[in-house]
């Protein structure tokens, strides 16, 4: 049984190497210190942590995935790890750049392989004698009250005792207000809440000294949160009944923030059964609601870019159906000046939803982006010049560029509208009038903290802020949501700012929103710095095939909607092309293969069922490597290993006459 204790009692070392031998060699060489626990990676490091608790830690610098400095700075961010020692282990890179990053990251020492036992042991011995009187010290808390009781001990031994309780004390106390949390004592019938005993870190948690507390008996009810208040109240009123207390609310403190506060008490008797007082802590959890609150925000918002992503490629069919349609009719069928009228109304409004198709791909970060060097001063002339007669004579549009400004990277096109949304927004938000203002600035990130999801780099940011109404700090995070706004029924799509969202998330930079009610909003892009030019790059000159006359073409055409296949091969025929159209993969495979030379072109969808376009595209080209093929595709993001490869163009749908014209005459 003592052999057991001891087993159980022996404190743990974790050794984190990607090295099975070095892992084996310094288990073997710390068994008789402490009890050894191997990790091969930083990911399994990190589970370790999340078991046991360790007196040492030691940390290979270089390993693949998670290295040794970015395991080190994840464990001192937690708060459960951040005070256990970490010794980087390194075979290389003994520079004093290399050491001093280490020790930044929260090392608190260094062994350089090969490692010599000795060294390695006579620095571990220390880790675990300090752990170990830690936890002894801890446990003899735990006993002073059966070390009382029982009385046995002379008063030598008791002063001794007495000694040591005093000195766990004094360090548990400082453990406790270097914590955010407070201990507390209350009396059972306080009314209003009173305690008699806080901890000494009151004042930093709250902001007040106790003795305003006390002096102010309604100030705790009185600055709980309107809305947590009842809840709140309630709960602590139950504890008199005997029920263990556990309520968050949240708190405001002196400094007029609101805390979220993680209230726990049980309700402490006597040996004769009867209500002593309520024994409780107070524990500042903020940080943690504020992290959930990120994630929540974070897995809605890509469920609603996987959902918006998905139905786009629906819609992009019914529209390539439709607008095929109506071109059809306006080709084919001689129409009435009324009836014509009608046809083009009917053809602008799926080229509308055709649009808003677009918006959602932006916001869901699957739209297809060209990026190029932009040059911001263009840009602004261009936007300037497009809104000219829009914002009215009662707002003004004003330009601040930087002294030096850098090119961006990004899409041209996607970049211009969506200043222009910005703008616009910005205009709707000053009925009365007043500027809007589109400031640009190079900025620098050297290292990724806080709120910012953005990597360390150069950035372009293009702020347009306004001096209207604002925006209610609690729709901040809602106003980047598709179909969020908060314009009037009828005013607007919401899809504005979650366009230029999902466009700035998906070119490698953000967007940051900061608004006051009552005195305008800022709505910030940040997007990727341009790289230089190459040298002696010259741009590169398209081919003008406008005039390029396409002969008359055997095409097997592939689509798995009904509408879309009827319309292209209609459409197709009328540009003097001969179709054969089949609904699947595997019958069109089926006819190629029986007369591999009765066809000159494949077109083909790219979303089908058992077969998709880009694999139907690779097994033809098993039977004739150049033979030419055209997918078409709902998707904004196709198979890109299959348009590698020469003579494959990606049209997307819904596509005009011109632009299916325009890839034929491409297709090679």
């Amino acid at each position: 049984m003592a052999d057991a204790e001891i087993i159980e009692d022996r404190a743990k070392v974790l050794v984190v190497d990607d090295d099975e031998r070095n892992l084996l060699a310094i288990a073997n060489v710390l068994e008789d210190v402490a009890e050894v626990v191997v990790a091969n990676s930083g990911e399994e490091a990190l589970r370790q942590l999340l078991r046991t608790e360790f007196a040492v830690i030691l940390l290979d610098v270089y390993m693949p995935g998670i290295d040794g400095y970015e395991t080190a700075q994840m464990i001192r961010s937690r708060e459960q790890t951040k005070r256990v020692p970490i010794v980087f282990l390194s075979a290389v890179n003994k520079e004093s750049e290399h050491l001093l990053r280490g020790y930044s990251m929260g090392a608190v020492d260094y062994v350089f392989k090969p490692v010599e036992p000795v060294v390695i042991r006579s620095k571990v011995a220390v880790f675990v004698d300090l752990f170990l009187m830690t936890r002894e010290i801890q446990r003899k808390a735990r006993q002073e009250q059966a070390l009382l009781d029982a009385n046995l001990r002379a008063n030598a031994e008791r002063l001794r005792v007495e000694q040591e309780l005093r000195l766990a004390e004094q360090r548990q106390a400082a453990i406790i207000e270097s914590l955010p949390i407070v201990l507390y004592l209350e009396e059972v019938d306080a009314d209003p809440r009173i305690p008699k005993f806080v901890s000494g870190n009151f004042q930093a948690v709250t902001g007040y000294a106790f003795e305003e507390i006390q002096n102010a008996p309604a100030l705790w009810a009185d600055r709980l949160h309107p809305e947590d208040r009842e809840r709140a109240l309630e709960a602590l009123g139950a504890r008199r009944s005997g029920e263990a207390l556990a309520v968050e609310y949240r708190w405001q403190c002196a400094d007029g923030q609101y805390k979220h506060f993680l209230d726990q008490a049980v309700l402490l008797r006597d040996s004769f059964g009867n209500p002593v007082e309520f024994a409780g802590t107070l524990l500042d959890v903020t940080e943690r609601k504020e992290l959930e609150s990120q994630l929540t925000q974070a897995r809605k918002m890509d469920a609603i870019g996987q959902l918006t992503g998905g139905i786009a490629h629906d819609f992009n069919n019914l529209l390539a159906a439709v607008l095929g349609g109506l071109g059809m009719i306006q080709r084919r069928v001689p129409l009435s000046d009324d009836q014509a009228k009608i046809v083009g109304m009917t053809k602008h409004a799926a080229e509308q939803g055709a649009e808003l198709v677009k918006h959602l791909l932006a916001f869901a970060r699957r739209q297809k982006l060209e990026p190029a060097s932009i040059q911001i001063p263009r840009l602004a002339q261009s936007v300037t010049s497009l809104l000219a007669h829009t914002l009215g004579g009662m707002v003004e549009l004003g330009w601040k560029l930087s002294d030096d400004l850098s090119p961006v990277y990004a899409d041209a096109a996607q970049l211009e509208l969506a200043l222009m949304n910005l703008i616009i927004n910005a205009r709707d938000a000053m009925p009365e009038g007043g500027v809007v203002t589109v400031a640009a600035e190079d900025r620098e990130i050297v290292e990724q903290v806080g709120r910012t999801g953005l990597k360390p780099g150069h950035y372009v940011v293009i702020g347009v802020g306004d001096t209207g109404c604002g925006i209610a700090p609690e729709l901040i995070e809602q106003v980047l949501e598709p179909f969020f706004t908060t314009k009037p029924v009828g005013k607007g799509t919401g899809l504005g700012l979650s366009m230029v969202y999902g466009f700035a998330q998906q070119s490698g930079g953000e967007v940051r929103v900061d608004s006051e009610l009552g005195s305008g909003t800022c709505v910030e892009i940040w997007l990727p710095r341009a790289p230089d030019p190459e040298p002696g790059a010259a741009p590169a000159i398209a081919e003008d095939l406008a005039d390029v006359a396409v002969a008359a073409m055997r095409i097997l055409l592939v689509d798995d909607h009904d509408g879309v296949r009827t319309v292209t091969a209609a459409l197709l025929e009328d540009l003097g092309h001969t179709v054969q159209h089949v609904t699947e993969g595997a019958q069109a495979l089926d006819l190629f293969r029986k007369d591999p030379a009765g066809f000159d072109l494949l077109i083909t969808d790219y979303a089908m069922p058992r077969m998709s376009g880009a694999e139907l595209v690779r097994q033809v080209r098993n039977e004739r490597t150049d033979f030419p093929a055209l997918i078409i595709t709902g998707y904004a993001q196709a198979d890109l290993n299959a348009s590698e490869s020469a003579g494959v163009r990606i049209l997307d749908k819904p596509f005009t006459p011109e632009q299916l014209k325009a890839a034929l005459r491409e297709r090679r």
